[in-house]
């Protein structure tokens, strides 16, 4: 009997081993859908993109990665939920160029301290924007521009979306580093902005690509140059603004963060299959319709971006005295 039990445990032991691992599996990340926290309100490219990817994402692992829009306060509801999230990677965010701007334009916000309450897991996206003015003013290239700014101080409106807007930092780093000065002009969103743009009202105006190309197809606005370093695929025939100001760039940035002490094994799982999911071919071309480009890039990589923009955004919203409405 003894004999026949010890003959019999070898190949139990397969059996249990099996049973111990689907018992593992069970608890393995994901077992549940995972929130993704985006602070912009449905139907724009930032939320049509988020969408894009979380819906590759959530493929790629086995589970629904599920878009939730809360939106608020310069886009600090949504992050602030995501830094007081439990840290177990069903609350993550679609984190924007926001983190590194309101820390020093809205310092009341929270966050107050994105790289301390917040994880990054990887790069999403990058949107280039178009420097384009109205065709009655006498120029044809960013040399063009500057040169008549700096023989007509004050005299150029240069439109945004708002005060504190990436493409107003956008604007006030461009005349920051030309040595110009002009006129700010802020609005509630770019649809009017544009409006006014067409009709002269205002003269210039940075504009993410795919908002601008109609304008610019039709000539109801002359693009200058992109603000990327290198040329816009979109856009092909437009040169980067840093030809004549050299290293200038001014992007529209997105990644995914997690909550702060999310376990690092989830995160380093959640980066690769971000990087799997932004590789995707069929992905990429219908991100590149809309004017974004998709990153594939480590936890390191999106950490060092937000420190770099936040150095670079704060100095210039200090220097240029830049104050949120």
């Amino acid at each position: 009997m003894l004999r026949r039990h010890a003959l019999l445990a070898p190949l139990a032991l397969p059996a249990l081993l099996g049973r111990h691992a689907l018992a593992q599996g069970s608890n393995a990340y994901p077992n549940r859908a995972v929130s993704v926290l985006s602070g912009y309100a449905p139907g724009g490219v930032t939320d049509t993109g988020s969408r894009a990817v979380a819906e590759r994402l959530g493929r790629e692992l086995g589970q629904n990665f599920i878009v939730e829009n809360k939106v608020g306060a310069a886009t600090a509801v949504a992050s602030t939920a995501a830094a007081q999230a439990r840290p177990d990677g069903y609350t993550l965010l679609m984190g924007t160029t926001t983190l590194a701007i309101n820390p020093a334009l809205q310092p009341n916000l929270t966050p107050k301290d994105p790289l301390r309450e917040l994880a990054p897991v990887g790069p999403v996206f990058t949107h280039a924007f178009v420097l384009h003015v109205h065709p009655d003013l006498p120029v044809r290239s960013a040399a063009d521009l500057i040169a008549w700014c700096k023989a007509n101080p004050g005299r150029l409106n240069f439109g945004s979306s708002g005060t504190g807007a990436v493409n107003h930092l956008a604007q006030a780093l461009f005349a920051q580093r030309a040595g110009i000065e002009v006129t700010h002009v802020p609005y509630r969103g770019g649809a009017p902005a544009l409006l006014d743009l067409r009709t002269g009202r205002i003269q210039a105006m940075f504009q993410a690509v795919l908002e601008a190309l109609p304008t610019l197809r039709e000539g109801a606005t002359r693009g200058l140059g992109v603000s990327t370093l290198a040329r816009d695929p979109t856009v092909p025939n437009l040169p980067p603004l840093a030809e004549t100001l050299p290293g200038f760039e001014a992007v529209f940035w997105q990644g995914l963060f997690a909550p702060a002490a999310t376990p690092q094994p989830i995160i380093e799982q959640l980066s690769a299959a971000l990087r799997v999911t932004n590789a995707d071919p069929a992905l990429v071309a219908r991100m590149a319709e809309q004017g974004v480009i998709l990153q594939r890039g480590t936890p390191a990589d999106l950490r060092g971006l937000l420190e770099r923009e936040t150095a670079m955004w704060g100095n210039l919203i200090r220097q240029a005295g830049i104050r949120a409405e």
